[in-house]
């Protein structure tokens, strides 16, 4: 998964916080027992050096190894047994002063060999949750919230069936997409239907499942994202031209793009070779994408180029949104 830089410096940071926050009120706990009851210094002193004679009598040489290892090892137990009676007389399980990382996985580290621990995912998607948040209204938007009473149950002239017929295939559909994100046998929507109509709700419902499972997850609007892309071409070298690279590698490497609004930008021979760009490269990096715009295919047919809208016809499964405008509606429930 390729978590963008920022998201991935703020997780490791907050690891590394919890980390420090955790040794220092062992520290704090330590030195106020040790006060309590100077003895146990003593104690510990004595048992970190028991520790070094148990290493130095196994490479002893010349007399029996296995007497020597057996003479430390019983006087380490002593006192060890002396500690604990200490410790409990204070209250204390026998391992209070003993270090206890957050995740006994990884002790901290946020690594397993090459490997991200799962503490670090989760630091990972949380800040990733915080970044989506920036763009989406995340606060109550999940699938769980979804109101399906604000569509009508009745037929929807031009369609053949209604729109809460219609919205609950729609919703079954992006629900399994987020929940078995990687599994499922769509890698591909297209939300195509007018304002209003639940598309920005239901990808924002998307984009939180999907990050809260561990995976990468952009989220920007048409308009923003080929900007991106036209002051990487032309400004290369400039600190803008700089950030805008990073922030297509972004759009191209990210486990979930969710582009948002197509149509919606000033359409443009340029525009039309990034999309291209943007869906080819996602498309041979087996990379998932979901795209909402006010279009129909045959809008976007018409609009861009004809690969373009051959390459979303035959690779996104293409998700209809049609009915009153939940806008409006909630608007006049209140």
């Amino acid at each position: 998964m390729a978590y963008d830089t920022n998201v991935m410096r703020r997780a490791v940071d907050r690891l590394e916080r919890q980390r420090r926050n955790r040794e220092e009120r062992e520290e704090r706990l330590r030195l106020e027992v040790y006060q309590r009851e100077p003895r146990l210094r003593q104690l510990d002193r004595r048992i970190q050096g028991t520790m070094a004679g148990l290493v130095a009598a196994a490479l002893r040489q010349g007399d029996d190894p296995v007497h020597a290892v057996r003479a430390v090892k019983e006087e380490n137990q002593q006192l060890q047994r002396e500690r604990a009676v200490l410790l409990g007389a204070m209250g204390l399980p026998e391992d209070a002063l003993e270090e206890k990382p957050a995740c006994p996985l990884c002790c901290d580290r946020g690594w397993k060999g090459a490997q991200m621990c799962r503490c670090l995912q989760e630091l990972c998607a949380q800040e990733q949750l915080k970044e989506l948040s920036k763009l989406l209204d995340l606060g109550d938007q999940s699938f769980d919230s979804f109101r399906m009473d604000y569509y009508s149950q009745t037929p929807y002239p031009g369609w053949g069936a209604s729109p809460r017929s219609n919205m609950e295939l729609v919703y079954d559909v992006c629900l399994s997409y987020a929940t078995k994100f990687g599994r499922f046998a769509i890698q591909n929507l297209f939300l195509s239907g007018s304002p209003g109509l639940g598309k920005t709700f239901l990808s924002a419902c998307i984009a939180r499942t999907v990050s809260e499972r561990g995976c990468s997850v952009v989220y920007d609007t048409a308009g923003t994202i080929f900007a991106q892309f036209e002051t990487k071409k032309f400004q290369p070298n400039s600190s803008s031209g700089l950030d805008a690279r990073d922030e297509t590698r972004r759009y191209l490497s990210c486990d979930l793009l969710i582009l948002d609004d197509l149509g919606s930008e000033l359409t443009t021979q340029f525009t039309q070779s990034a999309l291209y760009e943007l869906i080819n490269t996602r498309l041979v990096g087996g990379k998932h994408t979901v795209i909402s715009s006010n279009l129909s295919m045959a809008e976007v047919a018409q609009r861009y180029a004809p690969q373009i809208a051959s390459r979303l016809e035959g690779e996104y499964h293409i998700l209809h949104f049609f009915g009153d405008d939940i806008r409006l509606l909630r608007k006049n429930r209140l």
